[in-house]
């Protein structure tokens, strides 16, 4: 056969490109296509418009001198944020939301892993103990709040009774800021412990067994075990609560607006966005540059936990 006549045929059996293309999208793959439009399509556009919209119209509201039911709105560009990092509530504000963020995330995590050691001991009564943990969490925040209003009351409270039982007057939680605070961290963290405590049991029912009673056969103690073996292998974990439970502290609003209203040393950037816009200030657009602080905030601190802080998490 000649050359020529081997370059025909070879031309005459294979497929050009464009035929292989039109092959790829025929028949089965094109109608997985639709598939995957049909259920994925209606959460893309709900996503858009109640997700994406408000983010970058909120984005340029924060460039307006905007009060809240006015009909007429001003450009002023970067006037709001530079009013917010110029003025004495910037630091209190920044203040507040980083001790709150910082002592619920980190005692909600480490109570929550010592819960989860009780909980995975084989003892009689751990199925209603778990329900008993998890159920604050799922209980709604007003609710939360109004009881626990109730407890912290000075005047005819629960902790007020017990108190005055042992001739203690109860401390005025409403009135100083920093009682105010730790009010707040304490009810928040009672709600949330549940949270971190399932997801850290499921963790510890997860762990190879195997490995654990080979350590336990070379001498190993408890303690030993944990620290060595279950700890470093939790870390997958332990890096999942620690995004979500930092997302969720940084946005908390239901406690703080139920326990107190008016912010009383509990103002947080969330909090301060909401009584800048809907308070008596009625300034929309400074409280839009607010939560665009926040969102920017939320921002880094995922993308440097998820580029450096996933490095030291062990998957095997």
């Amino acid at each position: 056969m000649s050359e020529s006549t081997l370059e025909r045929h070879q031309g005459a059996s294979s497929p050009s490109r464009p035929e292989r293309r039109r092959r790829r999208f025929s028949g089965r793959s094109r109608r997985d296509f639709f598939v995957f439009l049909a259920f994925a399509l209606p959460n893309l556009v709900l996503i858009a418009v109640f997700t994406y919209r408000p983010l970058f119209a909120n984005l340029q509201y924060s460039f307006l001198d905007w009060t809240l039911g006015s009909k007429t709105a001003r450009n002023i560009g970067f006037e709001n944020y530079a009013t917010f990092f110029g003025s004495d509530d910037a630091p209190r504000v920044l203040g507040t939301t980083a001790i709150f963020t910082v002592l619920t995330v980190g005692l909600s995590m480490v109570l929550g892993l010592l819960v989860a050691l009780a909980l995975n001991a084989k003892v009689r009564g751990t199925t209603f103990a778990r329900s008993a943990v998890f159920a604050p969490y799922v209980l709604s925040g007003v609710g939360v709040g109004l009881v626990w209003m109730f407890i912290f009351d000075p005047g005819y409270g629960a902790l007020a009774w017990f108190l005055r039982t042992f001739g203690v007057a109860s401390p005025q939680w409403f009135n100083d800021p920093q009682l105010a605070l730790t009010m707040v961290i304490i009810v928040y963290i009672w709600k949330n412990l549940g949270y971190c405590a399932v997801v850290y049991l499921a963790g510890l029912q997860s762990l190879p067994g195997d490995v654990m009673e080979a350590a336990a056969i070379d001498g190993a103690g408890a303690t030993r075990r944990f620290l060595s073996i279950s700890l470093p292998l939790l870390s997958p974990t332990t890096f999942f609560l620690l995004i979500t439970t930092i997302l969720s502290s940084l946005q908390a609003f239901d406690l703080i607006r139920i326990m107190t209203p008016l912010g009383n040393g509990t103002s947080t950037l969330i909090y301060e966005a909401y009584m800048q816009a809907f308070g008596s200030y009625n300034r929309a657009g400074y409280s839009a540059s607010i939560s665009v602080i926040l969102f920017v905030i939320l921002l880094v601190i995922t993308v440097v936990q998820i580029r450096f802080v996933e490095r030291k998490v062990h998957y095997a």
